[in-house]
């Protein structure tokens, strides 16, 4: 199969499950970002709020067209990007591939190409911060939208009040705090995902001879690996996220990441650096697992049809 073909599939399988994941999960989006919007909010008052509200289910899903364009579009670059990278590593001599490092399980749950553990960490980072600074604009309408601090009665009225006010520097407010966010979180979300994939396999199914997997038999695996991978690294990345809410949302306010992260560490202490994470560790682990399973399978059943 072609290089450009693997792309087109790539970008159509991760497009599919990305947003299918953000609409389904857009409630629990829309909560993390309440409760990160400053220091007086809470999982508990915010959803509160919105059920004492006129439309509580309408105002659960507030921001989802967004939400839904950008997990899907960038979910789309992401993996359309990493699938590209990671088949010009393993033509990369240089690279550090599987050789020497964990090996991968014969149990092949996997359709991605296979790499060692510093090119899954780099390749993941990198995709995601090239598909991060694409859809950042989305990201800052979907904050905005979803936050109290705003009155926007409409995406089209968000736009054109950013632009106004704050020219197209507003649409990539907080791009310094995504990408530290995201390039250590895609890098370690890929290498745990891999890891932990090589090991659950082979406890699943110790001693069977290698068989090619069927859908059934490699989604659970790949399901579980997600979680795993999600929780880890959406722990470790938590920080960076609630500076980013906070200046996508208040960016005159905190101004840049290492001036916003003195404001909170001073103001709330290091709590603040942690707030919303049990709503995003519950997102994010399903989401990521859900769009990377349904990712690969997508992609095996693809390669199935045109061999």
């Amino acid at each position: 199969m072609s290089d450009v073909s693997q792309r087109k599939k790539a970008s159509s399988a991760g497009l599919g499950s990305g947003a299918t994941s953000a609409f389904l999960l857009q409630p629990a989006d829309l909560l993390k970002t309440r409760v990160q919007q400053s220091r007086a909010s809470t999982l508990t008052r915010a959803f509160r709020e919105i059920l004492n509200g006129p439309t509580p289910v309408r105002s659960l899903w507030r921001g989802v067209t967004p939400s839904v364009l950008r997990t899907g579009f960038g979910s789309a670059l992401y993996f359309g990007m990493l699938n590209q990278m990671r088949q010009y590593a393993t033509r990369m001599p240089a690279i550090p591939v599987i050789a020497g490092e964990v090996q991968p399980s014969k149990s092949n749950t996997s359709s991605l190409p296979k790499l060692g553990n510093v090119a899954n960490l780099t390749t993941g980072a990198l995709a995601r911060v090239a598909a991060g600074f694409i859809v950042n604009p989305i990201t800052v309408l979907k904050v905005r939208y979803e936050s109290t601090h705003y009155a926007y009665k409409s995406m089209a009225g968000a736009a054109k009040d950013i632009a106004a006010k704050e020219g197209l520097r507003g649409f990539f407010a907080g791009f310094g705090a995504t990408a530290v966010r995201d390039a250590p979180y895609a890098g370690l979300y890929v290498l745990v995902y891999e890891q932990a994939k090589a090991r659950l396999a082979s406890v699943a199914i110790p001693g069977e001879p290698e068989k090619p997997k069927t859908m059934s038999s490699s989604a659970p695996v790949n399901f579980a690996s997600g979680v795993i991978a999600a929780v880890t690294a959406t722990t470790i990345t938590n920080p960076f996220d609630a500076i980013k809410t906070r200046l996508q949302i208040a960016p005159s306010k905190y101004g840049n990441m290492v001036k916003a992260a003195k404001m909170m560490l001073q103001q709330e202490g290091t709590k603040s650096m942690f707030s919303g994470l049990s709503m995003r560790i519950g997102r994010k682990a399903l989401s990521s697992a859900f769009t990377w399973t349904v990712y690969e399978e997508l992609v095996r059943r693809a390669e199935r049809v045109l061999v």
